[in-house]
């Protein structure tokens, strides 16, 4: 089980939490001045479900598809579709309903998004027509694109509009609120508004308005959402984010995945994951000027496994539990790998999840790696700062392998992680000299 404890929440009270480096603390004072403007709508939905997907949403992934329209009740369910986000929202809006109505709902756009040509975006905020429509819908779908037109848009000045009462009217009476991409990034109360450059949020730059912003708080105050997330290496932003912001539990949802959350369960669908982060038995030392942290600890959920928030039971998917059970202190461990590795980015293409599979299946206590940039950038001022990653196995970390869905498929529960600040030797490497 995962042990929660209470720990401080800076975001409201700007409050720094405990064991945070003087950087993050910085950050916490600087977004809870800027986030704590006008009233926030965070309260956790009692009855209504949230599907939270990752990104590049393949439209032929029945399994997520059909879930969002049977999560609003199933076929004939009314769809509120919110293309906000995209760059073209016609189009956009367009490819969704086709989507969610070969499920059998009977979705329809919204039209409210700021690159929509010729609509008066905030007369439509406030239509009654489009506010009723809303209001009347058993579930609303939020597109991908760029994040701040969401927020800006429905909640300008961390202002709620009608428009985002109405939304959050269908999920409290027990609707759905779906989002991939951006439309995933604005479930919690804090958002990263535009962060591409992983590495450049390990050091430090998360500015409010910039790179974080406050978003639309769906998923309640406790939970922190990212997208992308394998793909693009995110565990390297939403750690510093967790840290700096005080949550406990974030999730990190993989592209063409999802993650259904109701009441304190999530099940995971698609075509592959979600990391789970638990910051509560977390430290970091402020002596260190950098970010750092100690003792996170991550559980990568594969499809189809389900994890209960509260209790911090896990259920592996049937094929899982079919499969092999991995106990590496167990006296029966026979371990699979046996090369310990070394990662050269850590921040690469799912190479986090790869290397808690592989530790987790192998003799070793733990695996190192690094993230740094291999060359020098103009708008880097600190070029030689780098991270090491330190994998590792602690009380409680298990899992299961399955090869039944064509793969070297893990499910891994509670390893360990501990990131540091380094200096970064240049050159890395030199030419081999020809011998004379």
């Amino acid at each position: 089980m995962f042990v929660q404890r209470k720990t401080s929440r800076p975001s409201l009270d700007g409050a720094p939490a405990a064991g945070l480096s003087k950087v993050a603390a910085s950050l916490c004072i600087g977004l809870a001045l800027a986030l704590s403007s006008g009233p926030a709508m965070t309260a956790t939905p009692e009855r209504g479900a949230l599907v939270i997907m990752g990104g590049a949403l393949k439209f032929d992934n029945t399994e997520v598809w059909k879930r969002i329209v049977d999560e609003a009740g199933g076929p004939g369910a009314r769809f509120a579709v919110f293309a906000t986000a995209a760059a073209n929202p016609e189009r956009s809006a367009e490819q969704i309903i086709a989507a969610l109505n070969a499920q059998g709902a009977r979705a329809e756009a919204i039209p409210v998004a700021p690159r929509l040509k010729g609509v008066d975006l905030q007369a439509n905020l406030k239509d009654p027509a489009l506010l009723s429509k809303v209001s009347a819908a058993q579930g609303v779908f939020f597109s991908g694109g760029a994040q701040e037109l969401i927020v800006d848009t429905l909640q300008p000045g961390g202002q709620p509009t009608e428009m985002l009462k109405a939304v959050w009217s269908v999920l409290n009476r027990g609707g759905v609120v779906a989002g991939t991409s951006a439309g995933a990034a604005i479930m919690s109360s804090t958002m990263f508004r535009d962060a591409q450059d992983v590495l450049h949020v390990m050091k430090g730059h998360l500015r409010v308005g910039k790179e974080v912003d406050r978003g639309l708080g769906f998923a309640g105050p406790k939970l922190f959402v990212d997208q992308h997330f394998l793909k693009r290496g995110r565990i390297g932003r939403l750690l510093p984010l967790m840290q700096a912001e005080g949550y406990q539990l974030g999730i990190g949802v993989e592209e063409n995945s999802a993650a259904v959350l109701r009441a304190d369960e999530i099940q995971v669908l698609g075509g592959k994951g979600v990391l789970l982060v638990d910051l509560s038995q977390a430290s970091s030392d402020a002596k260190l000027g950098a970010f750092n942290i100690r003792n996170a600890q991550l559980s990568y959920l594969d499809r189809g496994d389900r994890h209960h928030l509260k209790t911090g039971v896990t259920t592996p998917s049937p094929a899982k539990l079919a499969g092999h059970a991995i106990d590496p202190t167990g006296k029966d461990f026979k371990p699979y790998h046996h090369k310990q590795a070394f990662y050269m980015d850590m921040l690469g293409d799912t190479t986090i999840v790869n290397a808690m599979g592989q530790l987790l299946d192998s003799p070793y206590p733990e695996v190192l790696g690094v993230a740094f940039n291999g060359r020098r950038l103009k708008d880097d001022p600190q070029p030689d700062l780098g991270f090491e990653f330190r994998l590792y196995k602690g009380e409680g970390t298990r899992g299961w392998y399955s090869g039944a869905m064509g793969g070297e498929d893990y499910t891994v529960l509670r390893m360990r992680l501990d990131v540091q600040p380094i200096v970064i030797k240049r050159p890395f490497y030199t030419a081999l000299e020809p011998v004379r």
